[in-house]
C-alpha cells in the first residue's frame, strides 16, 4: 500500500492500521465462510450416507414378493420427516422400485451408476443438489443388487449461506471501520509524547538554549531522538556562546585601534601643525591600520578554515629545515634576552609550506614572548609510532594553570593572569595554528607543568 506523501503521521498510522486489520478480517471472513460451507457439506454427506445404510437394511429384509410390494410403504415410514430428501431405488433393468413423491429420475442417475461420495450437481430445474448413490443387495435369493440414488436439496443451505455471508461482510466492514477509528485514537495517544517534544522544542529560543527536552518522561522509542536533539541544542548553545564571545572580543579588538586613530586625528586637527608633525601622525596611523589589516586578514582566514574553504597546496616539506630557518630569524631576539635555542629531530610531510611555516612561526613567536629571561626555547621534530609527524615547541617560564589550557587555542583568548603580555598580536595566532593543522588532517595541543610549556603540532608524516 502506497501512503500519501506529506500527510500526518497519525493519518499514516491510521491508514496502515485500517489496511492491516481489514486484510486480517477479510481473510478471517473467507476462512469462516469456507469452514461453514464445509460443515454443511459434511452434514449433507453424513445424512445421505446414513439414509443409504437405512435403505440397505430395509432392502436386506426383503425376502419375498410380498416384502417387495410392501417396500415403498416401509421406506416411506423410514424416511418420514426428511424434507428435501429424494430417493430412487432402481432394479438392474432400470425399473423404479421406489421413488419419493414428486421426484423425477435425475439425469445424473443414468450417467453415473455409482456416486461413492456425496457430490454437488444441478437438477432438472436448475436446483443445486447433493447426491450419493450405491448398490444394495436384496434378501431374495437369486435377485441382483439394486441401485439406490439419494439427493438432498441445497436451497435451504444456500439461502442460509447467502444470509450468513451478507451478515459476515457487514460485520467485517463495521469491524474494519471501527478498527480504523480505534487505530486513529491509538495513534493520537501513542504520538502524544511526540507532540510534547514539539511543544517543548517550540519553547526553546536563542535566549533559552540552555533548556533541554525531558528524556526521562519520553518513551524508549523517542528517547534517542530527544537525546540527539539535546546534543544538537548543546552544540548550538556552545556555538552561540562562542559567537557572542567572538563578537564581543572582535568589537573590543577593533575599538581600540579605531579609537586611537579617531583621537589622534582629532587632536592633530585641533590646531595647525608642521609638516613633520603631520608626518609623525600619519606614520602612527599607518601602524594602527596595519594592525587592523592583520586582524581582519586573520579573521578571514579563520572564517574560511571553519567552513572548510582552506585548501592546502600540497608539496614535500622538511619540517627540520623550516624550523632551522625560523630559529635563525629569532637568533637576534634570543641573544638580546639571553634565551637559549635548540632544535633536534627530523620529519617530512606533504603540506602547504607557507601555512606550516606560519603555524610554526606562531608557536615560536608565542614561546619567545612568554619565555623567561635566560630561559630556553626548544624545538623537537620527530615522528610518532602512529605515523604522525610532530613539532613540539617548548619554552621555560610561568606555568599555565590547567583551567586555561583548554582555551588557549580559542580566538582572542589570552591567559593574562599567568602570562606576560606585551600588547602585540590580537590573540589569533594559536587559533590560526590549530586551523592550519586541521586543514592538513592533524591537530594542535598544549601541556604546561613545572615551569615548562610545550605546544605540539601533529599531522600525517610523509613516509
Amino acid at each position: 500500500m502506497r501512503l500519501p506523501q506529506g500527510k500526518s503521521v497519525t493519518l499514516r498510522l491510521t491508514l496502515l492500521f485500517a489496511a492491516v486489520s481489514s486484510f486480517v478480517l477479510l481473510l478471517l471472513g473467507l476462512i469462516v465462510g469456507h469452514l461453514v460451507d464445509r460443515h454443511f457439506e459434511e452434514l449433507d454427506g453424513e445424512l445421505l450416507t446414513g439414509k443409504l445404510e437405512l435403505i440397505r437394511n430395509a432392502l436386506a429384509e426383503v425376502k419375498t414378493d410380498d416384502d417387495l410390494k410392501a417396500l415403498p410403504r416401509r421406506l416411506e415410514r423410514a424416511l418420514v420427516g426428511h424434507h428435501g430428501l429424494s430417493v430412487w431405488v432402481r432394479a438392474g433393468d432400470g425399473q423404479i422400485l421406489y421413488a419419493t413423491a414428486n421426484a423425477d429420475l435425475p439425469p445424473w442417475a443414468a450417467q453415473l451408476p455409482v456416486v461413492a461420495q456425496a457430490v454437488r450437481v444441478t437438477g432438472r430445474d436448475g436446483t443445486a443438489l447433493r447426491v450419493l448413490s450405491g448398490t444394495a443387495p436384496l434378501g431374495m435369493a437369486g435377485m441382483p443388487p439394486v441401485m439406490v440414488d439419494l439427493a438432498t436439496d441445497l436451497r435451504h443451505h444456500e439461502s442460509f449461506m447467502h444470509s450468513f455471508r451478507n451478515a459476515l461482510w457487514m460485520v467485517i466492514a463495521s469491524a474494519a471501520f471501527a478498527s480504523g477509528l480505534l487505530g486513529w485514537v491509538a495513534a493520537r495517544r501513542g504520538l502524544a509524547p511526540l507532540r510534547d517534544i514539539s511543544r517543548n522544542a517550540a519553547r526553546i529560543t536563542a535566549r533559552r538554549l540552555n533548556r533541554r527536552l525531558p528524556v526521562e518522561s519520553i518513551p524508549v522509542e523517542l528517547a534517542e531522538v530527544a537525546r540527539t536533539l539535546n546534543e544538537m541544542l548543546a552544540r548550538l548553545e556552545e556555538s552561540f556562546r562562542r559567537l557572542s564571545d567572538f563578537s564581543s572580543d572582535l568589537a573590543h579588538e577593533l575599538r581600540t585601534p579605531v579609537s586611537n586613530l579617531l583621537t589622534q586625528t582629532q587632536v592633530t586637527l585641533s590646531r595647525a601643525r608642521s609638516a613633520d608633525e603631520y608626518r609623525d601622525v600619519l606614520a602612527s596611523n599607518a601602524e594602527e591600520f596595519e594592525r587592523l589589516s592583520r586582524t581582519i586578514a586573520d579573521m578571514l582566514f579563520l572564517a574560511k578554515a571553519e567552513n572548510d574553504l582552506i585548501v592546502p597546496n600540497l608539496e614535500k616539506v622538511d619540517l627540520r629545515v623550516e624550523a632551522d630557518s625560523l630559529l635563525e630569524y629569532y637568533e637576534a631576539l634570543a641573544d638580546e634576552n639571553g634565551i637559549r635555542l635548540s632544535v633536534d629531530g627530523q620529519a617530512t610531510v606533504m603540506g602547504d609550506r607557507l601555512m606550516l611555516r606560519r603555524a610554526m612561526g606562531n608557536l615560536l613567536s608565542n614561546a619567545f614572548r612568554h619565555a623567561s629571561e635566560g630561559g630556553l626555547v626548544n624545538v623537537q621534530v620527530g615522528c610518532s609510532v602512529d605515523g604522525m609527524a610532530t613539532v613540539a615547541v617548548g619554552n621555560t617560564g610561568e606555568t599555565v594553570p590547567p583551567e586555561h589550557l583548554s582555551r588557549l587555542f580559542d580566538r582572542f583568548y589570552r591567559a593574562d593572569s599567568s602570562r606576560r603580555h606585551d600588547g602585540d598580536g590580537a590573540g589569533l595566532g594559536l587559533a590560526i595554528t590549530r586551523s592550519i593543522m586541521r586543514a592538513h588532517g592533524g591537530d594542535a595541543s598544549v601541556q604546561s607543568s613545572d615551569g615548562t610549556t610545550v605546544f605540539e603540532l601533529r599531522l600525517p608524516a610523509y613516509l
